[in-house]
């Protein structure tokens, strides 16, 4: 029996998005509630599927599998007796959104499961195409977007924020044993990788591929900044704001000298409320989209999304 969505569903998945990620919960309140509501629902599957894999350090592919029948149930209209289950098929079968996005998510949980390593910069992007380009792409289709520039640079910003993940991070992720930065830098900057991870240590090796890792990032938002004018008027002001704070981050971790390992970069309450403020010129920019190609890591997602579900 299909298990119907209720308001309280949707409450219980704006309750995990409040606790679960503070940058992304102030970004989502500029958004129309159109947009708002379903993008509950999504980031409360997210985010549920990700702690599954990073709160328990002995998680296999089978805990993987485990999400991967949830996610089928979901998308068969026969959702599990949960909250975030229910409200998340009612989006599914209400906006029709595609399955591979949802998919390439678990995937790269999966990889973060059997704790995969980048060699590359390339590498990474795969990576970071599935577990935050992902997310990208599905809010594009949200805001009722599927033109094939748009969601490129829709899965640029999502890539981009989660380099800002890593970068943030290198000291929590080696504490779990995992290293993200590529493993080619590391050994260009002279870190054997193996080694610093029994002592992970800020210093001026480590800082350098951190630093160089931002650049990367920082590439990409330029890229996605391009197309926000391009999305609905209501919705520019909400991406523009979740861009600004999220690239903020990584200006935290420049100035605290780009020491992410005895330090955490957060963006104080303040300065994100003047991220908010600037990020309102957005509804009235004039609509252009940066002519570029997607990464080959995101040309899955694109092709897709723009081609419906």
């Amino acid at each position: 029996m299909r298990r119907n969505a209720t308001p309280e569903d949707f409450e219980a998945c704006r309750a995990l998005l409040r606790t679960g990620s503070k940058s992304f919960a102030v970004a989502s309140l500029l958004l129309p509630k159109r947009v708002r509501r379903p993008a509950a629902a999504v980031y409360a599957f997210c985010r549920i599927a990700d702690d599954r894999i990073d709160a328990d350090p002995h998680a296999t592919e089978t805990a993987v599998d485990e999400l991967r029948d949830r996610l089928y149930r979901i998308f068969l209209g026969r959702p599990g007796n949960d909250p975030v289950d229910r409200a998340l098929a009612d989006v599914v079968e209400r906006l029709r959104l595609p399955l591979q996005p949802f998919e390439a998510l678990l995937e790269g949980l999966a990889w973060d499961a059997v704790g995969r390593r980048y060699e590359t910069l390339d590498d990474l992007h795969a990576y970071a195409a599935r577990v935050a380009g992902a997310v990208g792409a599905i809010m594009t289709l949200l805001m009722g977007e599927r033109a094939a520039g748009v969601l490129a640079r829709a899965c640029d910003l999502g890539v981009a924020m989660q380099l800002t993940n890593i970068a943030r991070d290198v000291g929590e992720d080696a504490a779990r044993g995992r290293i993200y930065l590529p493993l080619q830098w590391m050994r260009a900057a002279g870190i054997e990788p193996d080694r610093w991870l029994e002592r992970p240590r800020a210093d001026d090796a480590t800082r350098s591929v951190v630093a160089r890792l931002l650049r990367s990032a920082d590439d990409l938002y330029a890229r996605a900044d391009a197309a926000i004018a391009a999305l609905p008027a209501d919705c520019r002001v909400g991406i523009r704001a979740a861009k600004l704070i999220y690239s903020d981050i990584g200006r935290c971790v420049v100035r605290a000298g780009f020491d992410s390992i005895t330090r955490r970069a957060v963006v104080p309450r303040a300065r994100k409320l003047w991220l908010v403020l600037w990020s309102l010129r957005a509804r009235f920019e004039r609509r252009r989209i940066l002519d570029a190609p997607p990464l080959g890591s995101t040309r899955f997602l694109v092709a897709a999304c723009a081609e419906g579900p």
